[in-house]
């Protein structure tokens, strides 16, 4: 037995932020000292590694689980199931909800909890729990909710991924430019047919690049030194990736049984255009044999990177026909992939 995905939905935020939104920042390198160069260099350099041209910040009025419900309610009017029947709603996040205008993080009660009440869930045994995971947050709900249903303890199963990163940020920061907020969700059941997930693979490099991404003081040395903000070791980051995203695919593909060949599409954490491209470079070259074109869909350069949203998001996309040259059909073999905070690599391999 297995698990499949029999509802999907997604929020993408309204308000569309381009990289002329940070003309008139003031970047700072991270011992405070100014850039050298012109604001207009430094977003065109960005959008050159990152791909990144646009990004989606929430309003104002709007936190994390906020998008998340949305996202969730769409999944659910796509299955066609009744949410009383739900066994488990999950929750991928890393901040909790985050009001506008502030950094203080919110998460009691958890955001999966916050969901189930709005949802106006009256089954006291539909179990709501958030998950912190770094970007690969959500597919490691997914995994957990397979094993859940594998198991027989479940039937159906809810699945969240959102994010709100733009209110964790430093605008002294150039990383800042590259997060985005949004969701997505899926609902997934117990398989009876031979769609489902067919393998999976998690692992947490912890030794020595626990703090590739952290929380640390703003760049600006005059601001609040006890505030926090997202940041990462963009270097060490990439280098990490290019070394361990591609075996943990492989060892994943191969644990399903099925042949390079055989995959239709690779739908990876939309984390940096450069380095995905590269990661699916470098895992095709694990099998002798480059890359087919349009393999991977991508859509950060619209979106931002949103965190554990991006492939459930991107997912909602390509099966509701919104990306004109993606599509997922019946049979499809399709491998899932994220690398992010922890450092946490994950991937699983799913036949539609």
């Amino acid at each position: 037995m297995t698990s499949k995905i029999i509802g999907v939905g997604n929020y993408i935020p309204s308000e569309t932020i381009t990289n002329l939104f940070f003309d008139n920042h003031l970047f700072l390198n991270q011992d405070g000292s100014a850039i050298k160069e012109n604001n207009a260099a430094i977003t065109s350099k960005l959008q050159k590694i990152t791909g990144i041209e646009e990004r989606r910040y929430a309003t104002n009025d709007q936190v994390t689980s906020d998008l998340g419900l949305i996202a969730a309610q769409k999944a659910i009017e796509d299955s066609g199931i009744d949410p009383e029947t739900l066994d488990y709603i999950i929750f991928a996040h890393n901040f909790g909800d985050v009001k506008s205008g502030t950094i203080q993080s919110d998460a009691v009660p958890c955001l999966a909890a916050r969901v189930k009440h709005l949802l106006q869930i009256k089954n006291n045994f539909c179990v709501a729990y958030d998950v912190l995971f770094g970007c690969p947050g959500w597919i490691e709900g997914v995994i957990q909710a397979n094993a859940f249903i594998r198991s027989g303890i479940a039937k159906k199963c809810l699945v969240i991924g959102a994010e709100t990163l733009s209110r964790v940020v430093d605008i002294h920061d150039r990383d800042s430019m590259i997060y985005a907020d949004g969701a997505g969700a899926v609902v997934l059941e117990a398989s009876t047919d031979e769609s489902g997930i067919k393998s999976h693979l998690s692992a947490s490099f912890t030794f020595k690049e626990k703090d590739f991404l952290y929380f640390g003081k703003s760049y600006n040395n005059d601001a609040c030194q006890d505030t926090k903000y997202i940041k990462m070791d963009g270097r060490k980051i990439y280098e990490f990736a290019l070394v361990n995203v591609p075996d943990a695919m492989k060892q994943c593909l191969d644990k399903s049984g099925y042949s390079i060949e055989q995959l239709s599409k690779i739908i990876i954490h939309q984390a940096n255009e450069k380095m995905d491209e590269a990661i699916v470079e470098r895992f095709y070259q694990l099998y002798g044999i480059p890359a087919p074109h349009n393999i991977m869909p991508m859509v950060i350069d619209k979106l931002g990177n949103s965190s554990v949203a991006t492939i459930p998001s991107l997912l909602t996309m390509i099966l509701k026909d919104e990306l004109e040259s993606h599509q997922i059909q019946k049979g499809d073999i399709v491998l899932f992939a994220s690398v992010g905070a922890g450092m946490n690599v994950n991937a699983f391999v799913y036949q539609f």
